[in-house]
């Protein structure tokens, strides 16, 4: 393992603001189990900035969800659209009610890269801030505009708790 995977003891004192809760409850161990997971599973663990080896708090990255579009942020990119329209079919069908093709289009063309903050608090309580995306599969293939706002919707605890798991190696 790498020294930022190493086991970290020293639990954060409260859950930072943007965190989400995925279990209470939770142990050193089953930290110890994720980050070695991520480890195991070809997965980038880092230090976050401004934290000591002791600190339980690791960003993992490197982890993609292909055909992922079910997890688009459609509110956000029809917010986009009311400011600046590109004309391109696939927009133009969202505007007009259907987010199929835009669906479509983002399966074909993007996978969600998972990358996350992973940390135990000290009451237990095993937490994440997401840092997920949409990026190209092959940069340029799709013709959608390059500004366009490809984020993931906000998502439930137990739908962020299994993509943790599967990028871990774990699920």
């Amino acid at each position: 393992m790498t020294a930022s995977a190493e086991r970290p003891t020293r639990p954060l004192v409260s859950k930072p603001a943007g965190y989400v809760e995925l279990a209470r409850y939770s142990s050193l161990g089953r930290l110890w189990a994720m980050l070695g997971g991520a480890v195991r599973a070809g997965r980038t663990v880092s230090l976050v900035r401004g934290d000591s080896a002791e600190v339980c708090r690791r960003r993992i990255a490197g982890a993609a969800l292909p055909n992922a579009a079910v997890f688009l942020d459609t509110a956000r990119v029809l917010s986009e659209l009311e400011d600046a329209f590109t004309p391109h079919p696939a927009l133009v069908a969202l505007l007009a009610g259907d987010a199929e093709p835009l669906r479509a289009e983002v399966n074909a063309h993007f996978e969600l890269r998972l990358d996350f903050v992973l940390a135990l608090t000290a009451r237990r309580d095993l937490v994440m801030r997401p840092e997920f995306r949409f990026v190209p599969i092959v940069r340029g293939l799709s013709d959608l505009p390059d500004d366009l706002p490809l984020d993931a919707r906000r998502l439930g605890r137990d739908e962020l708790h299994l993509l943790v798991q599967r990028a871990c190696g774990l699920a």
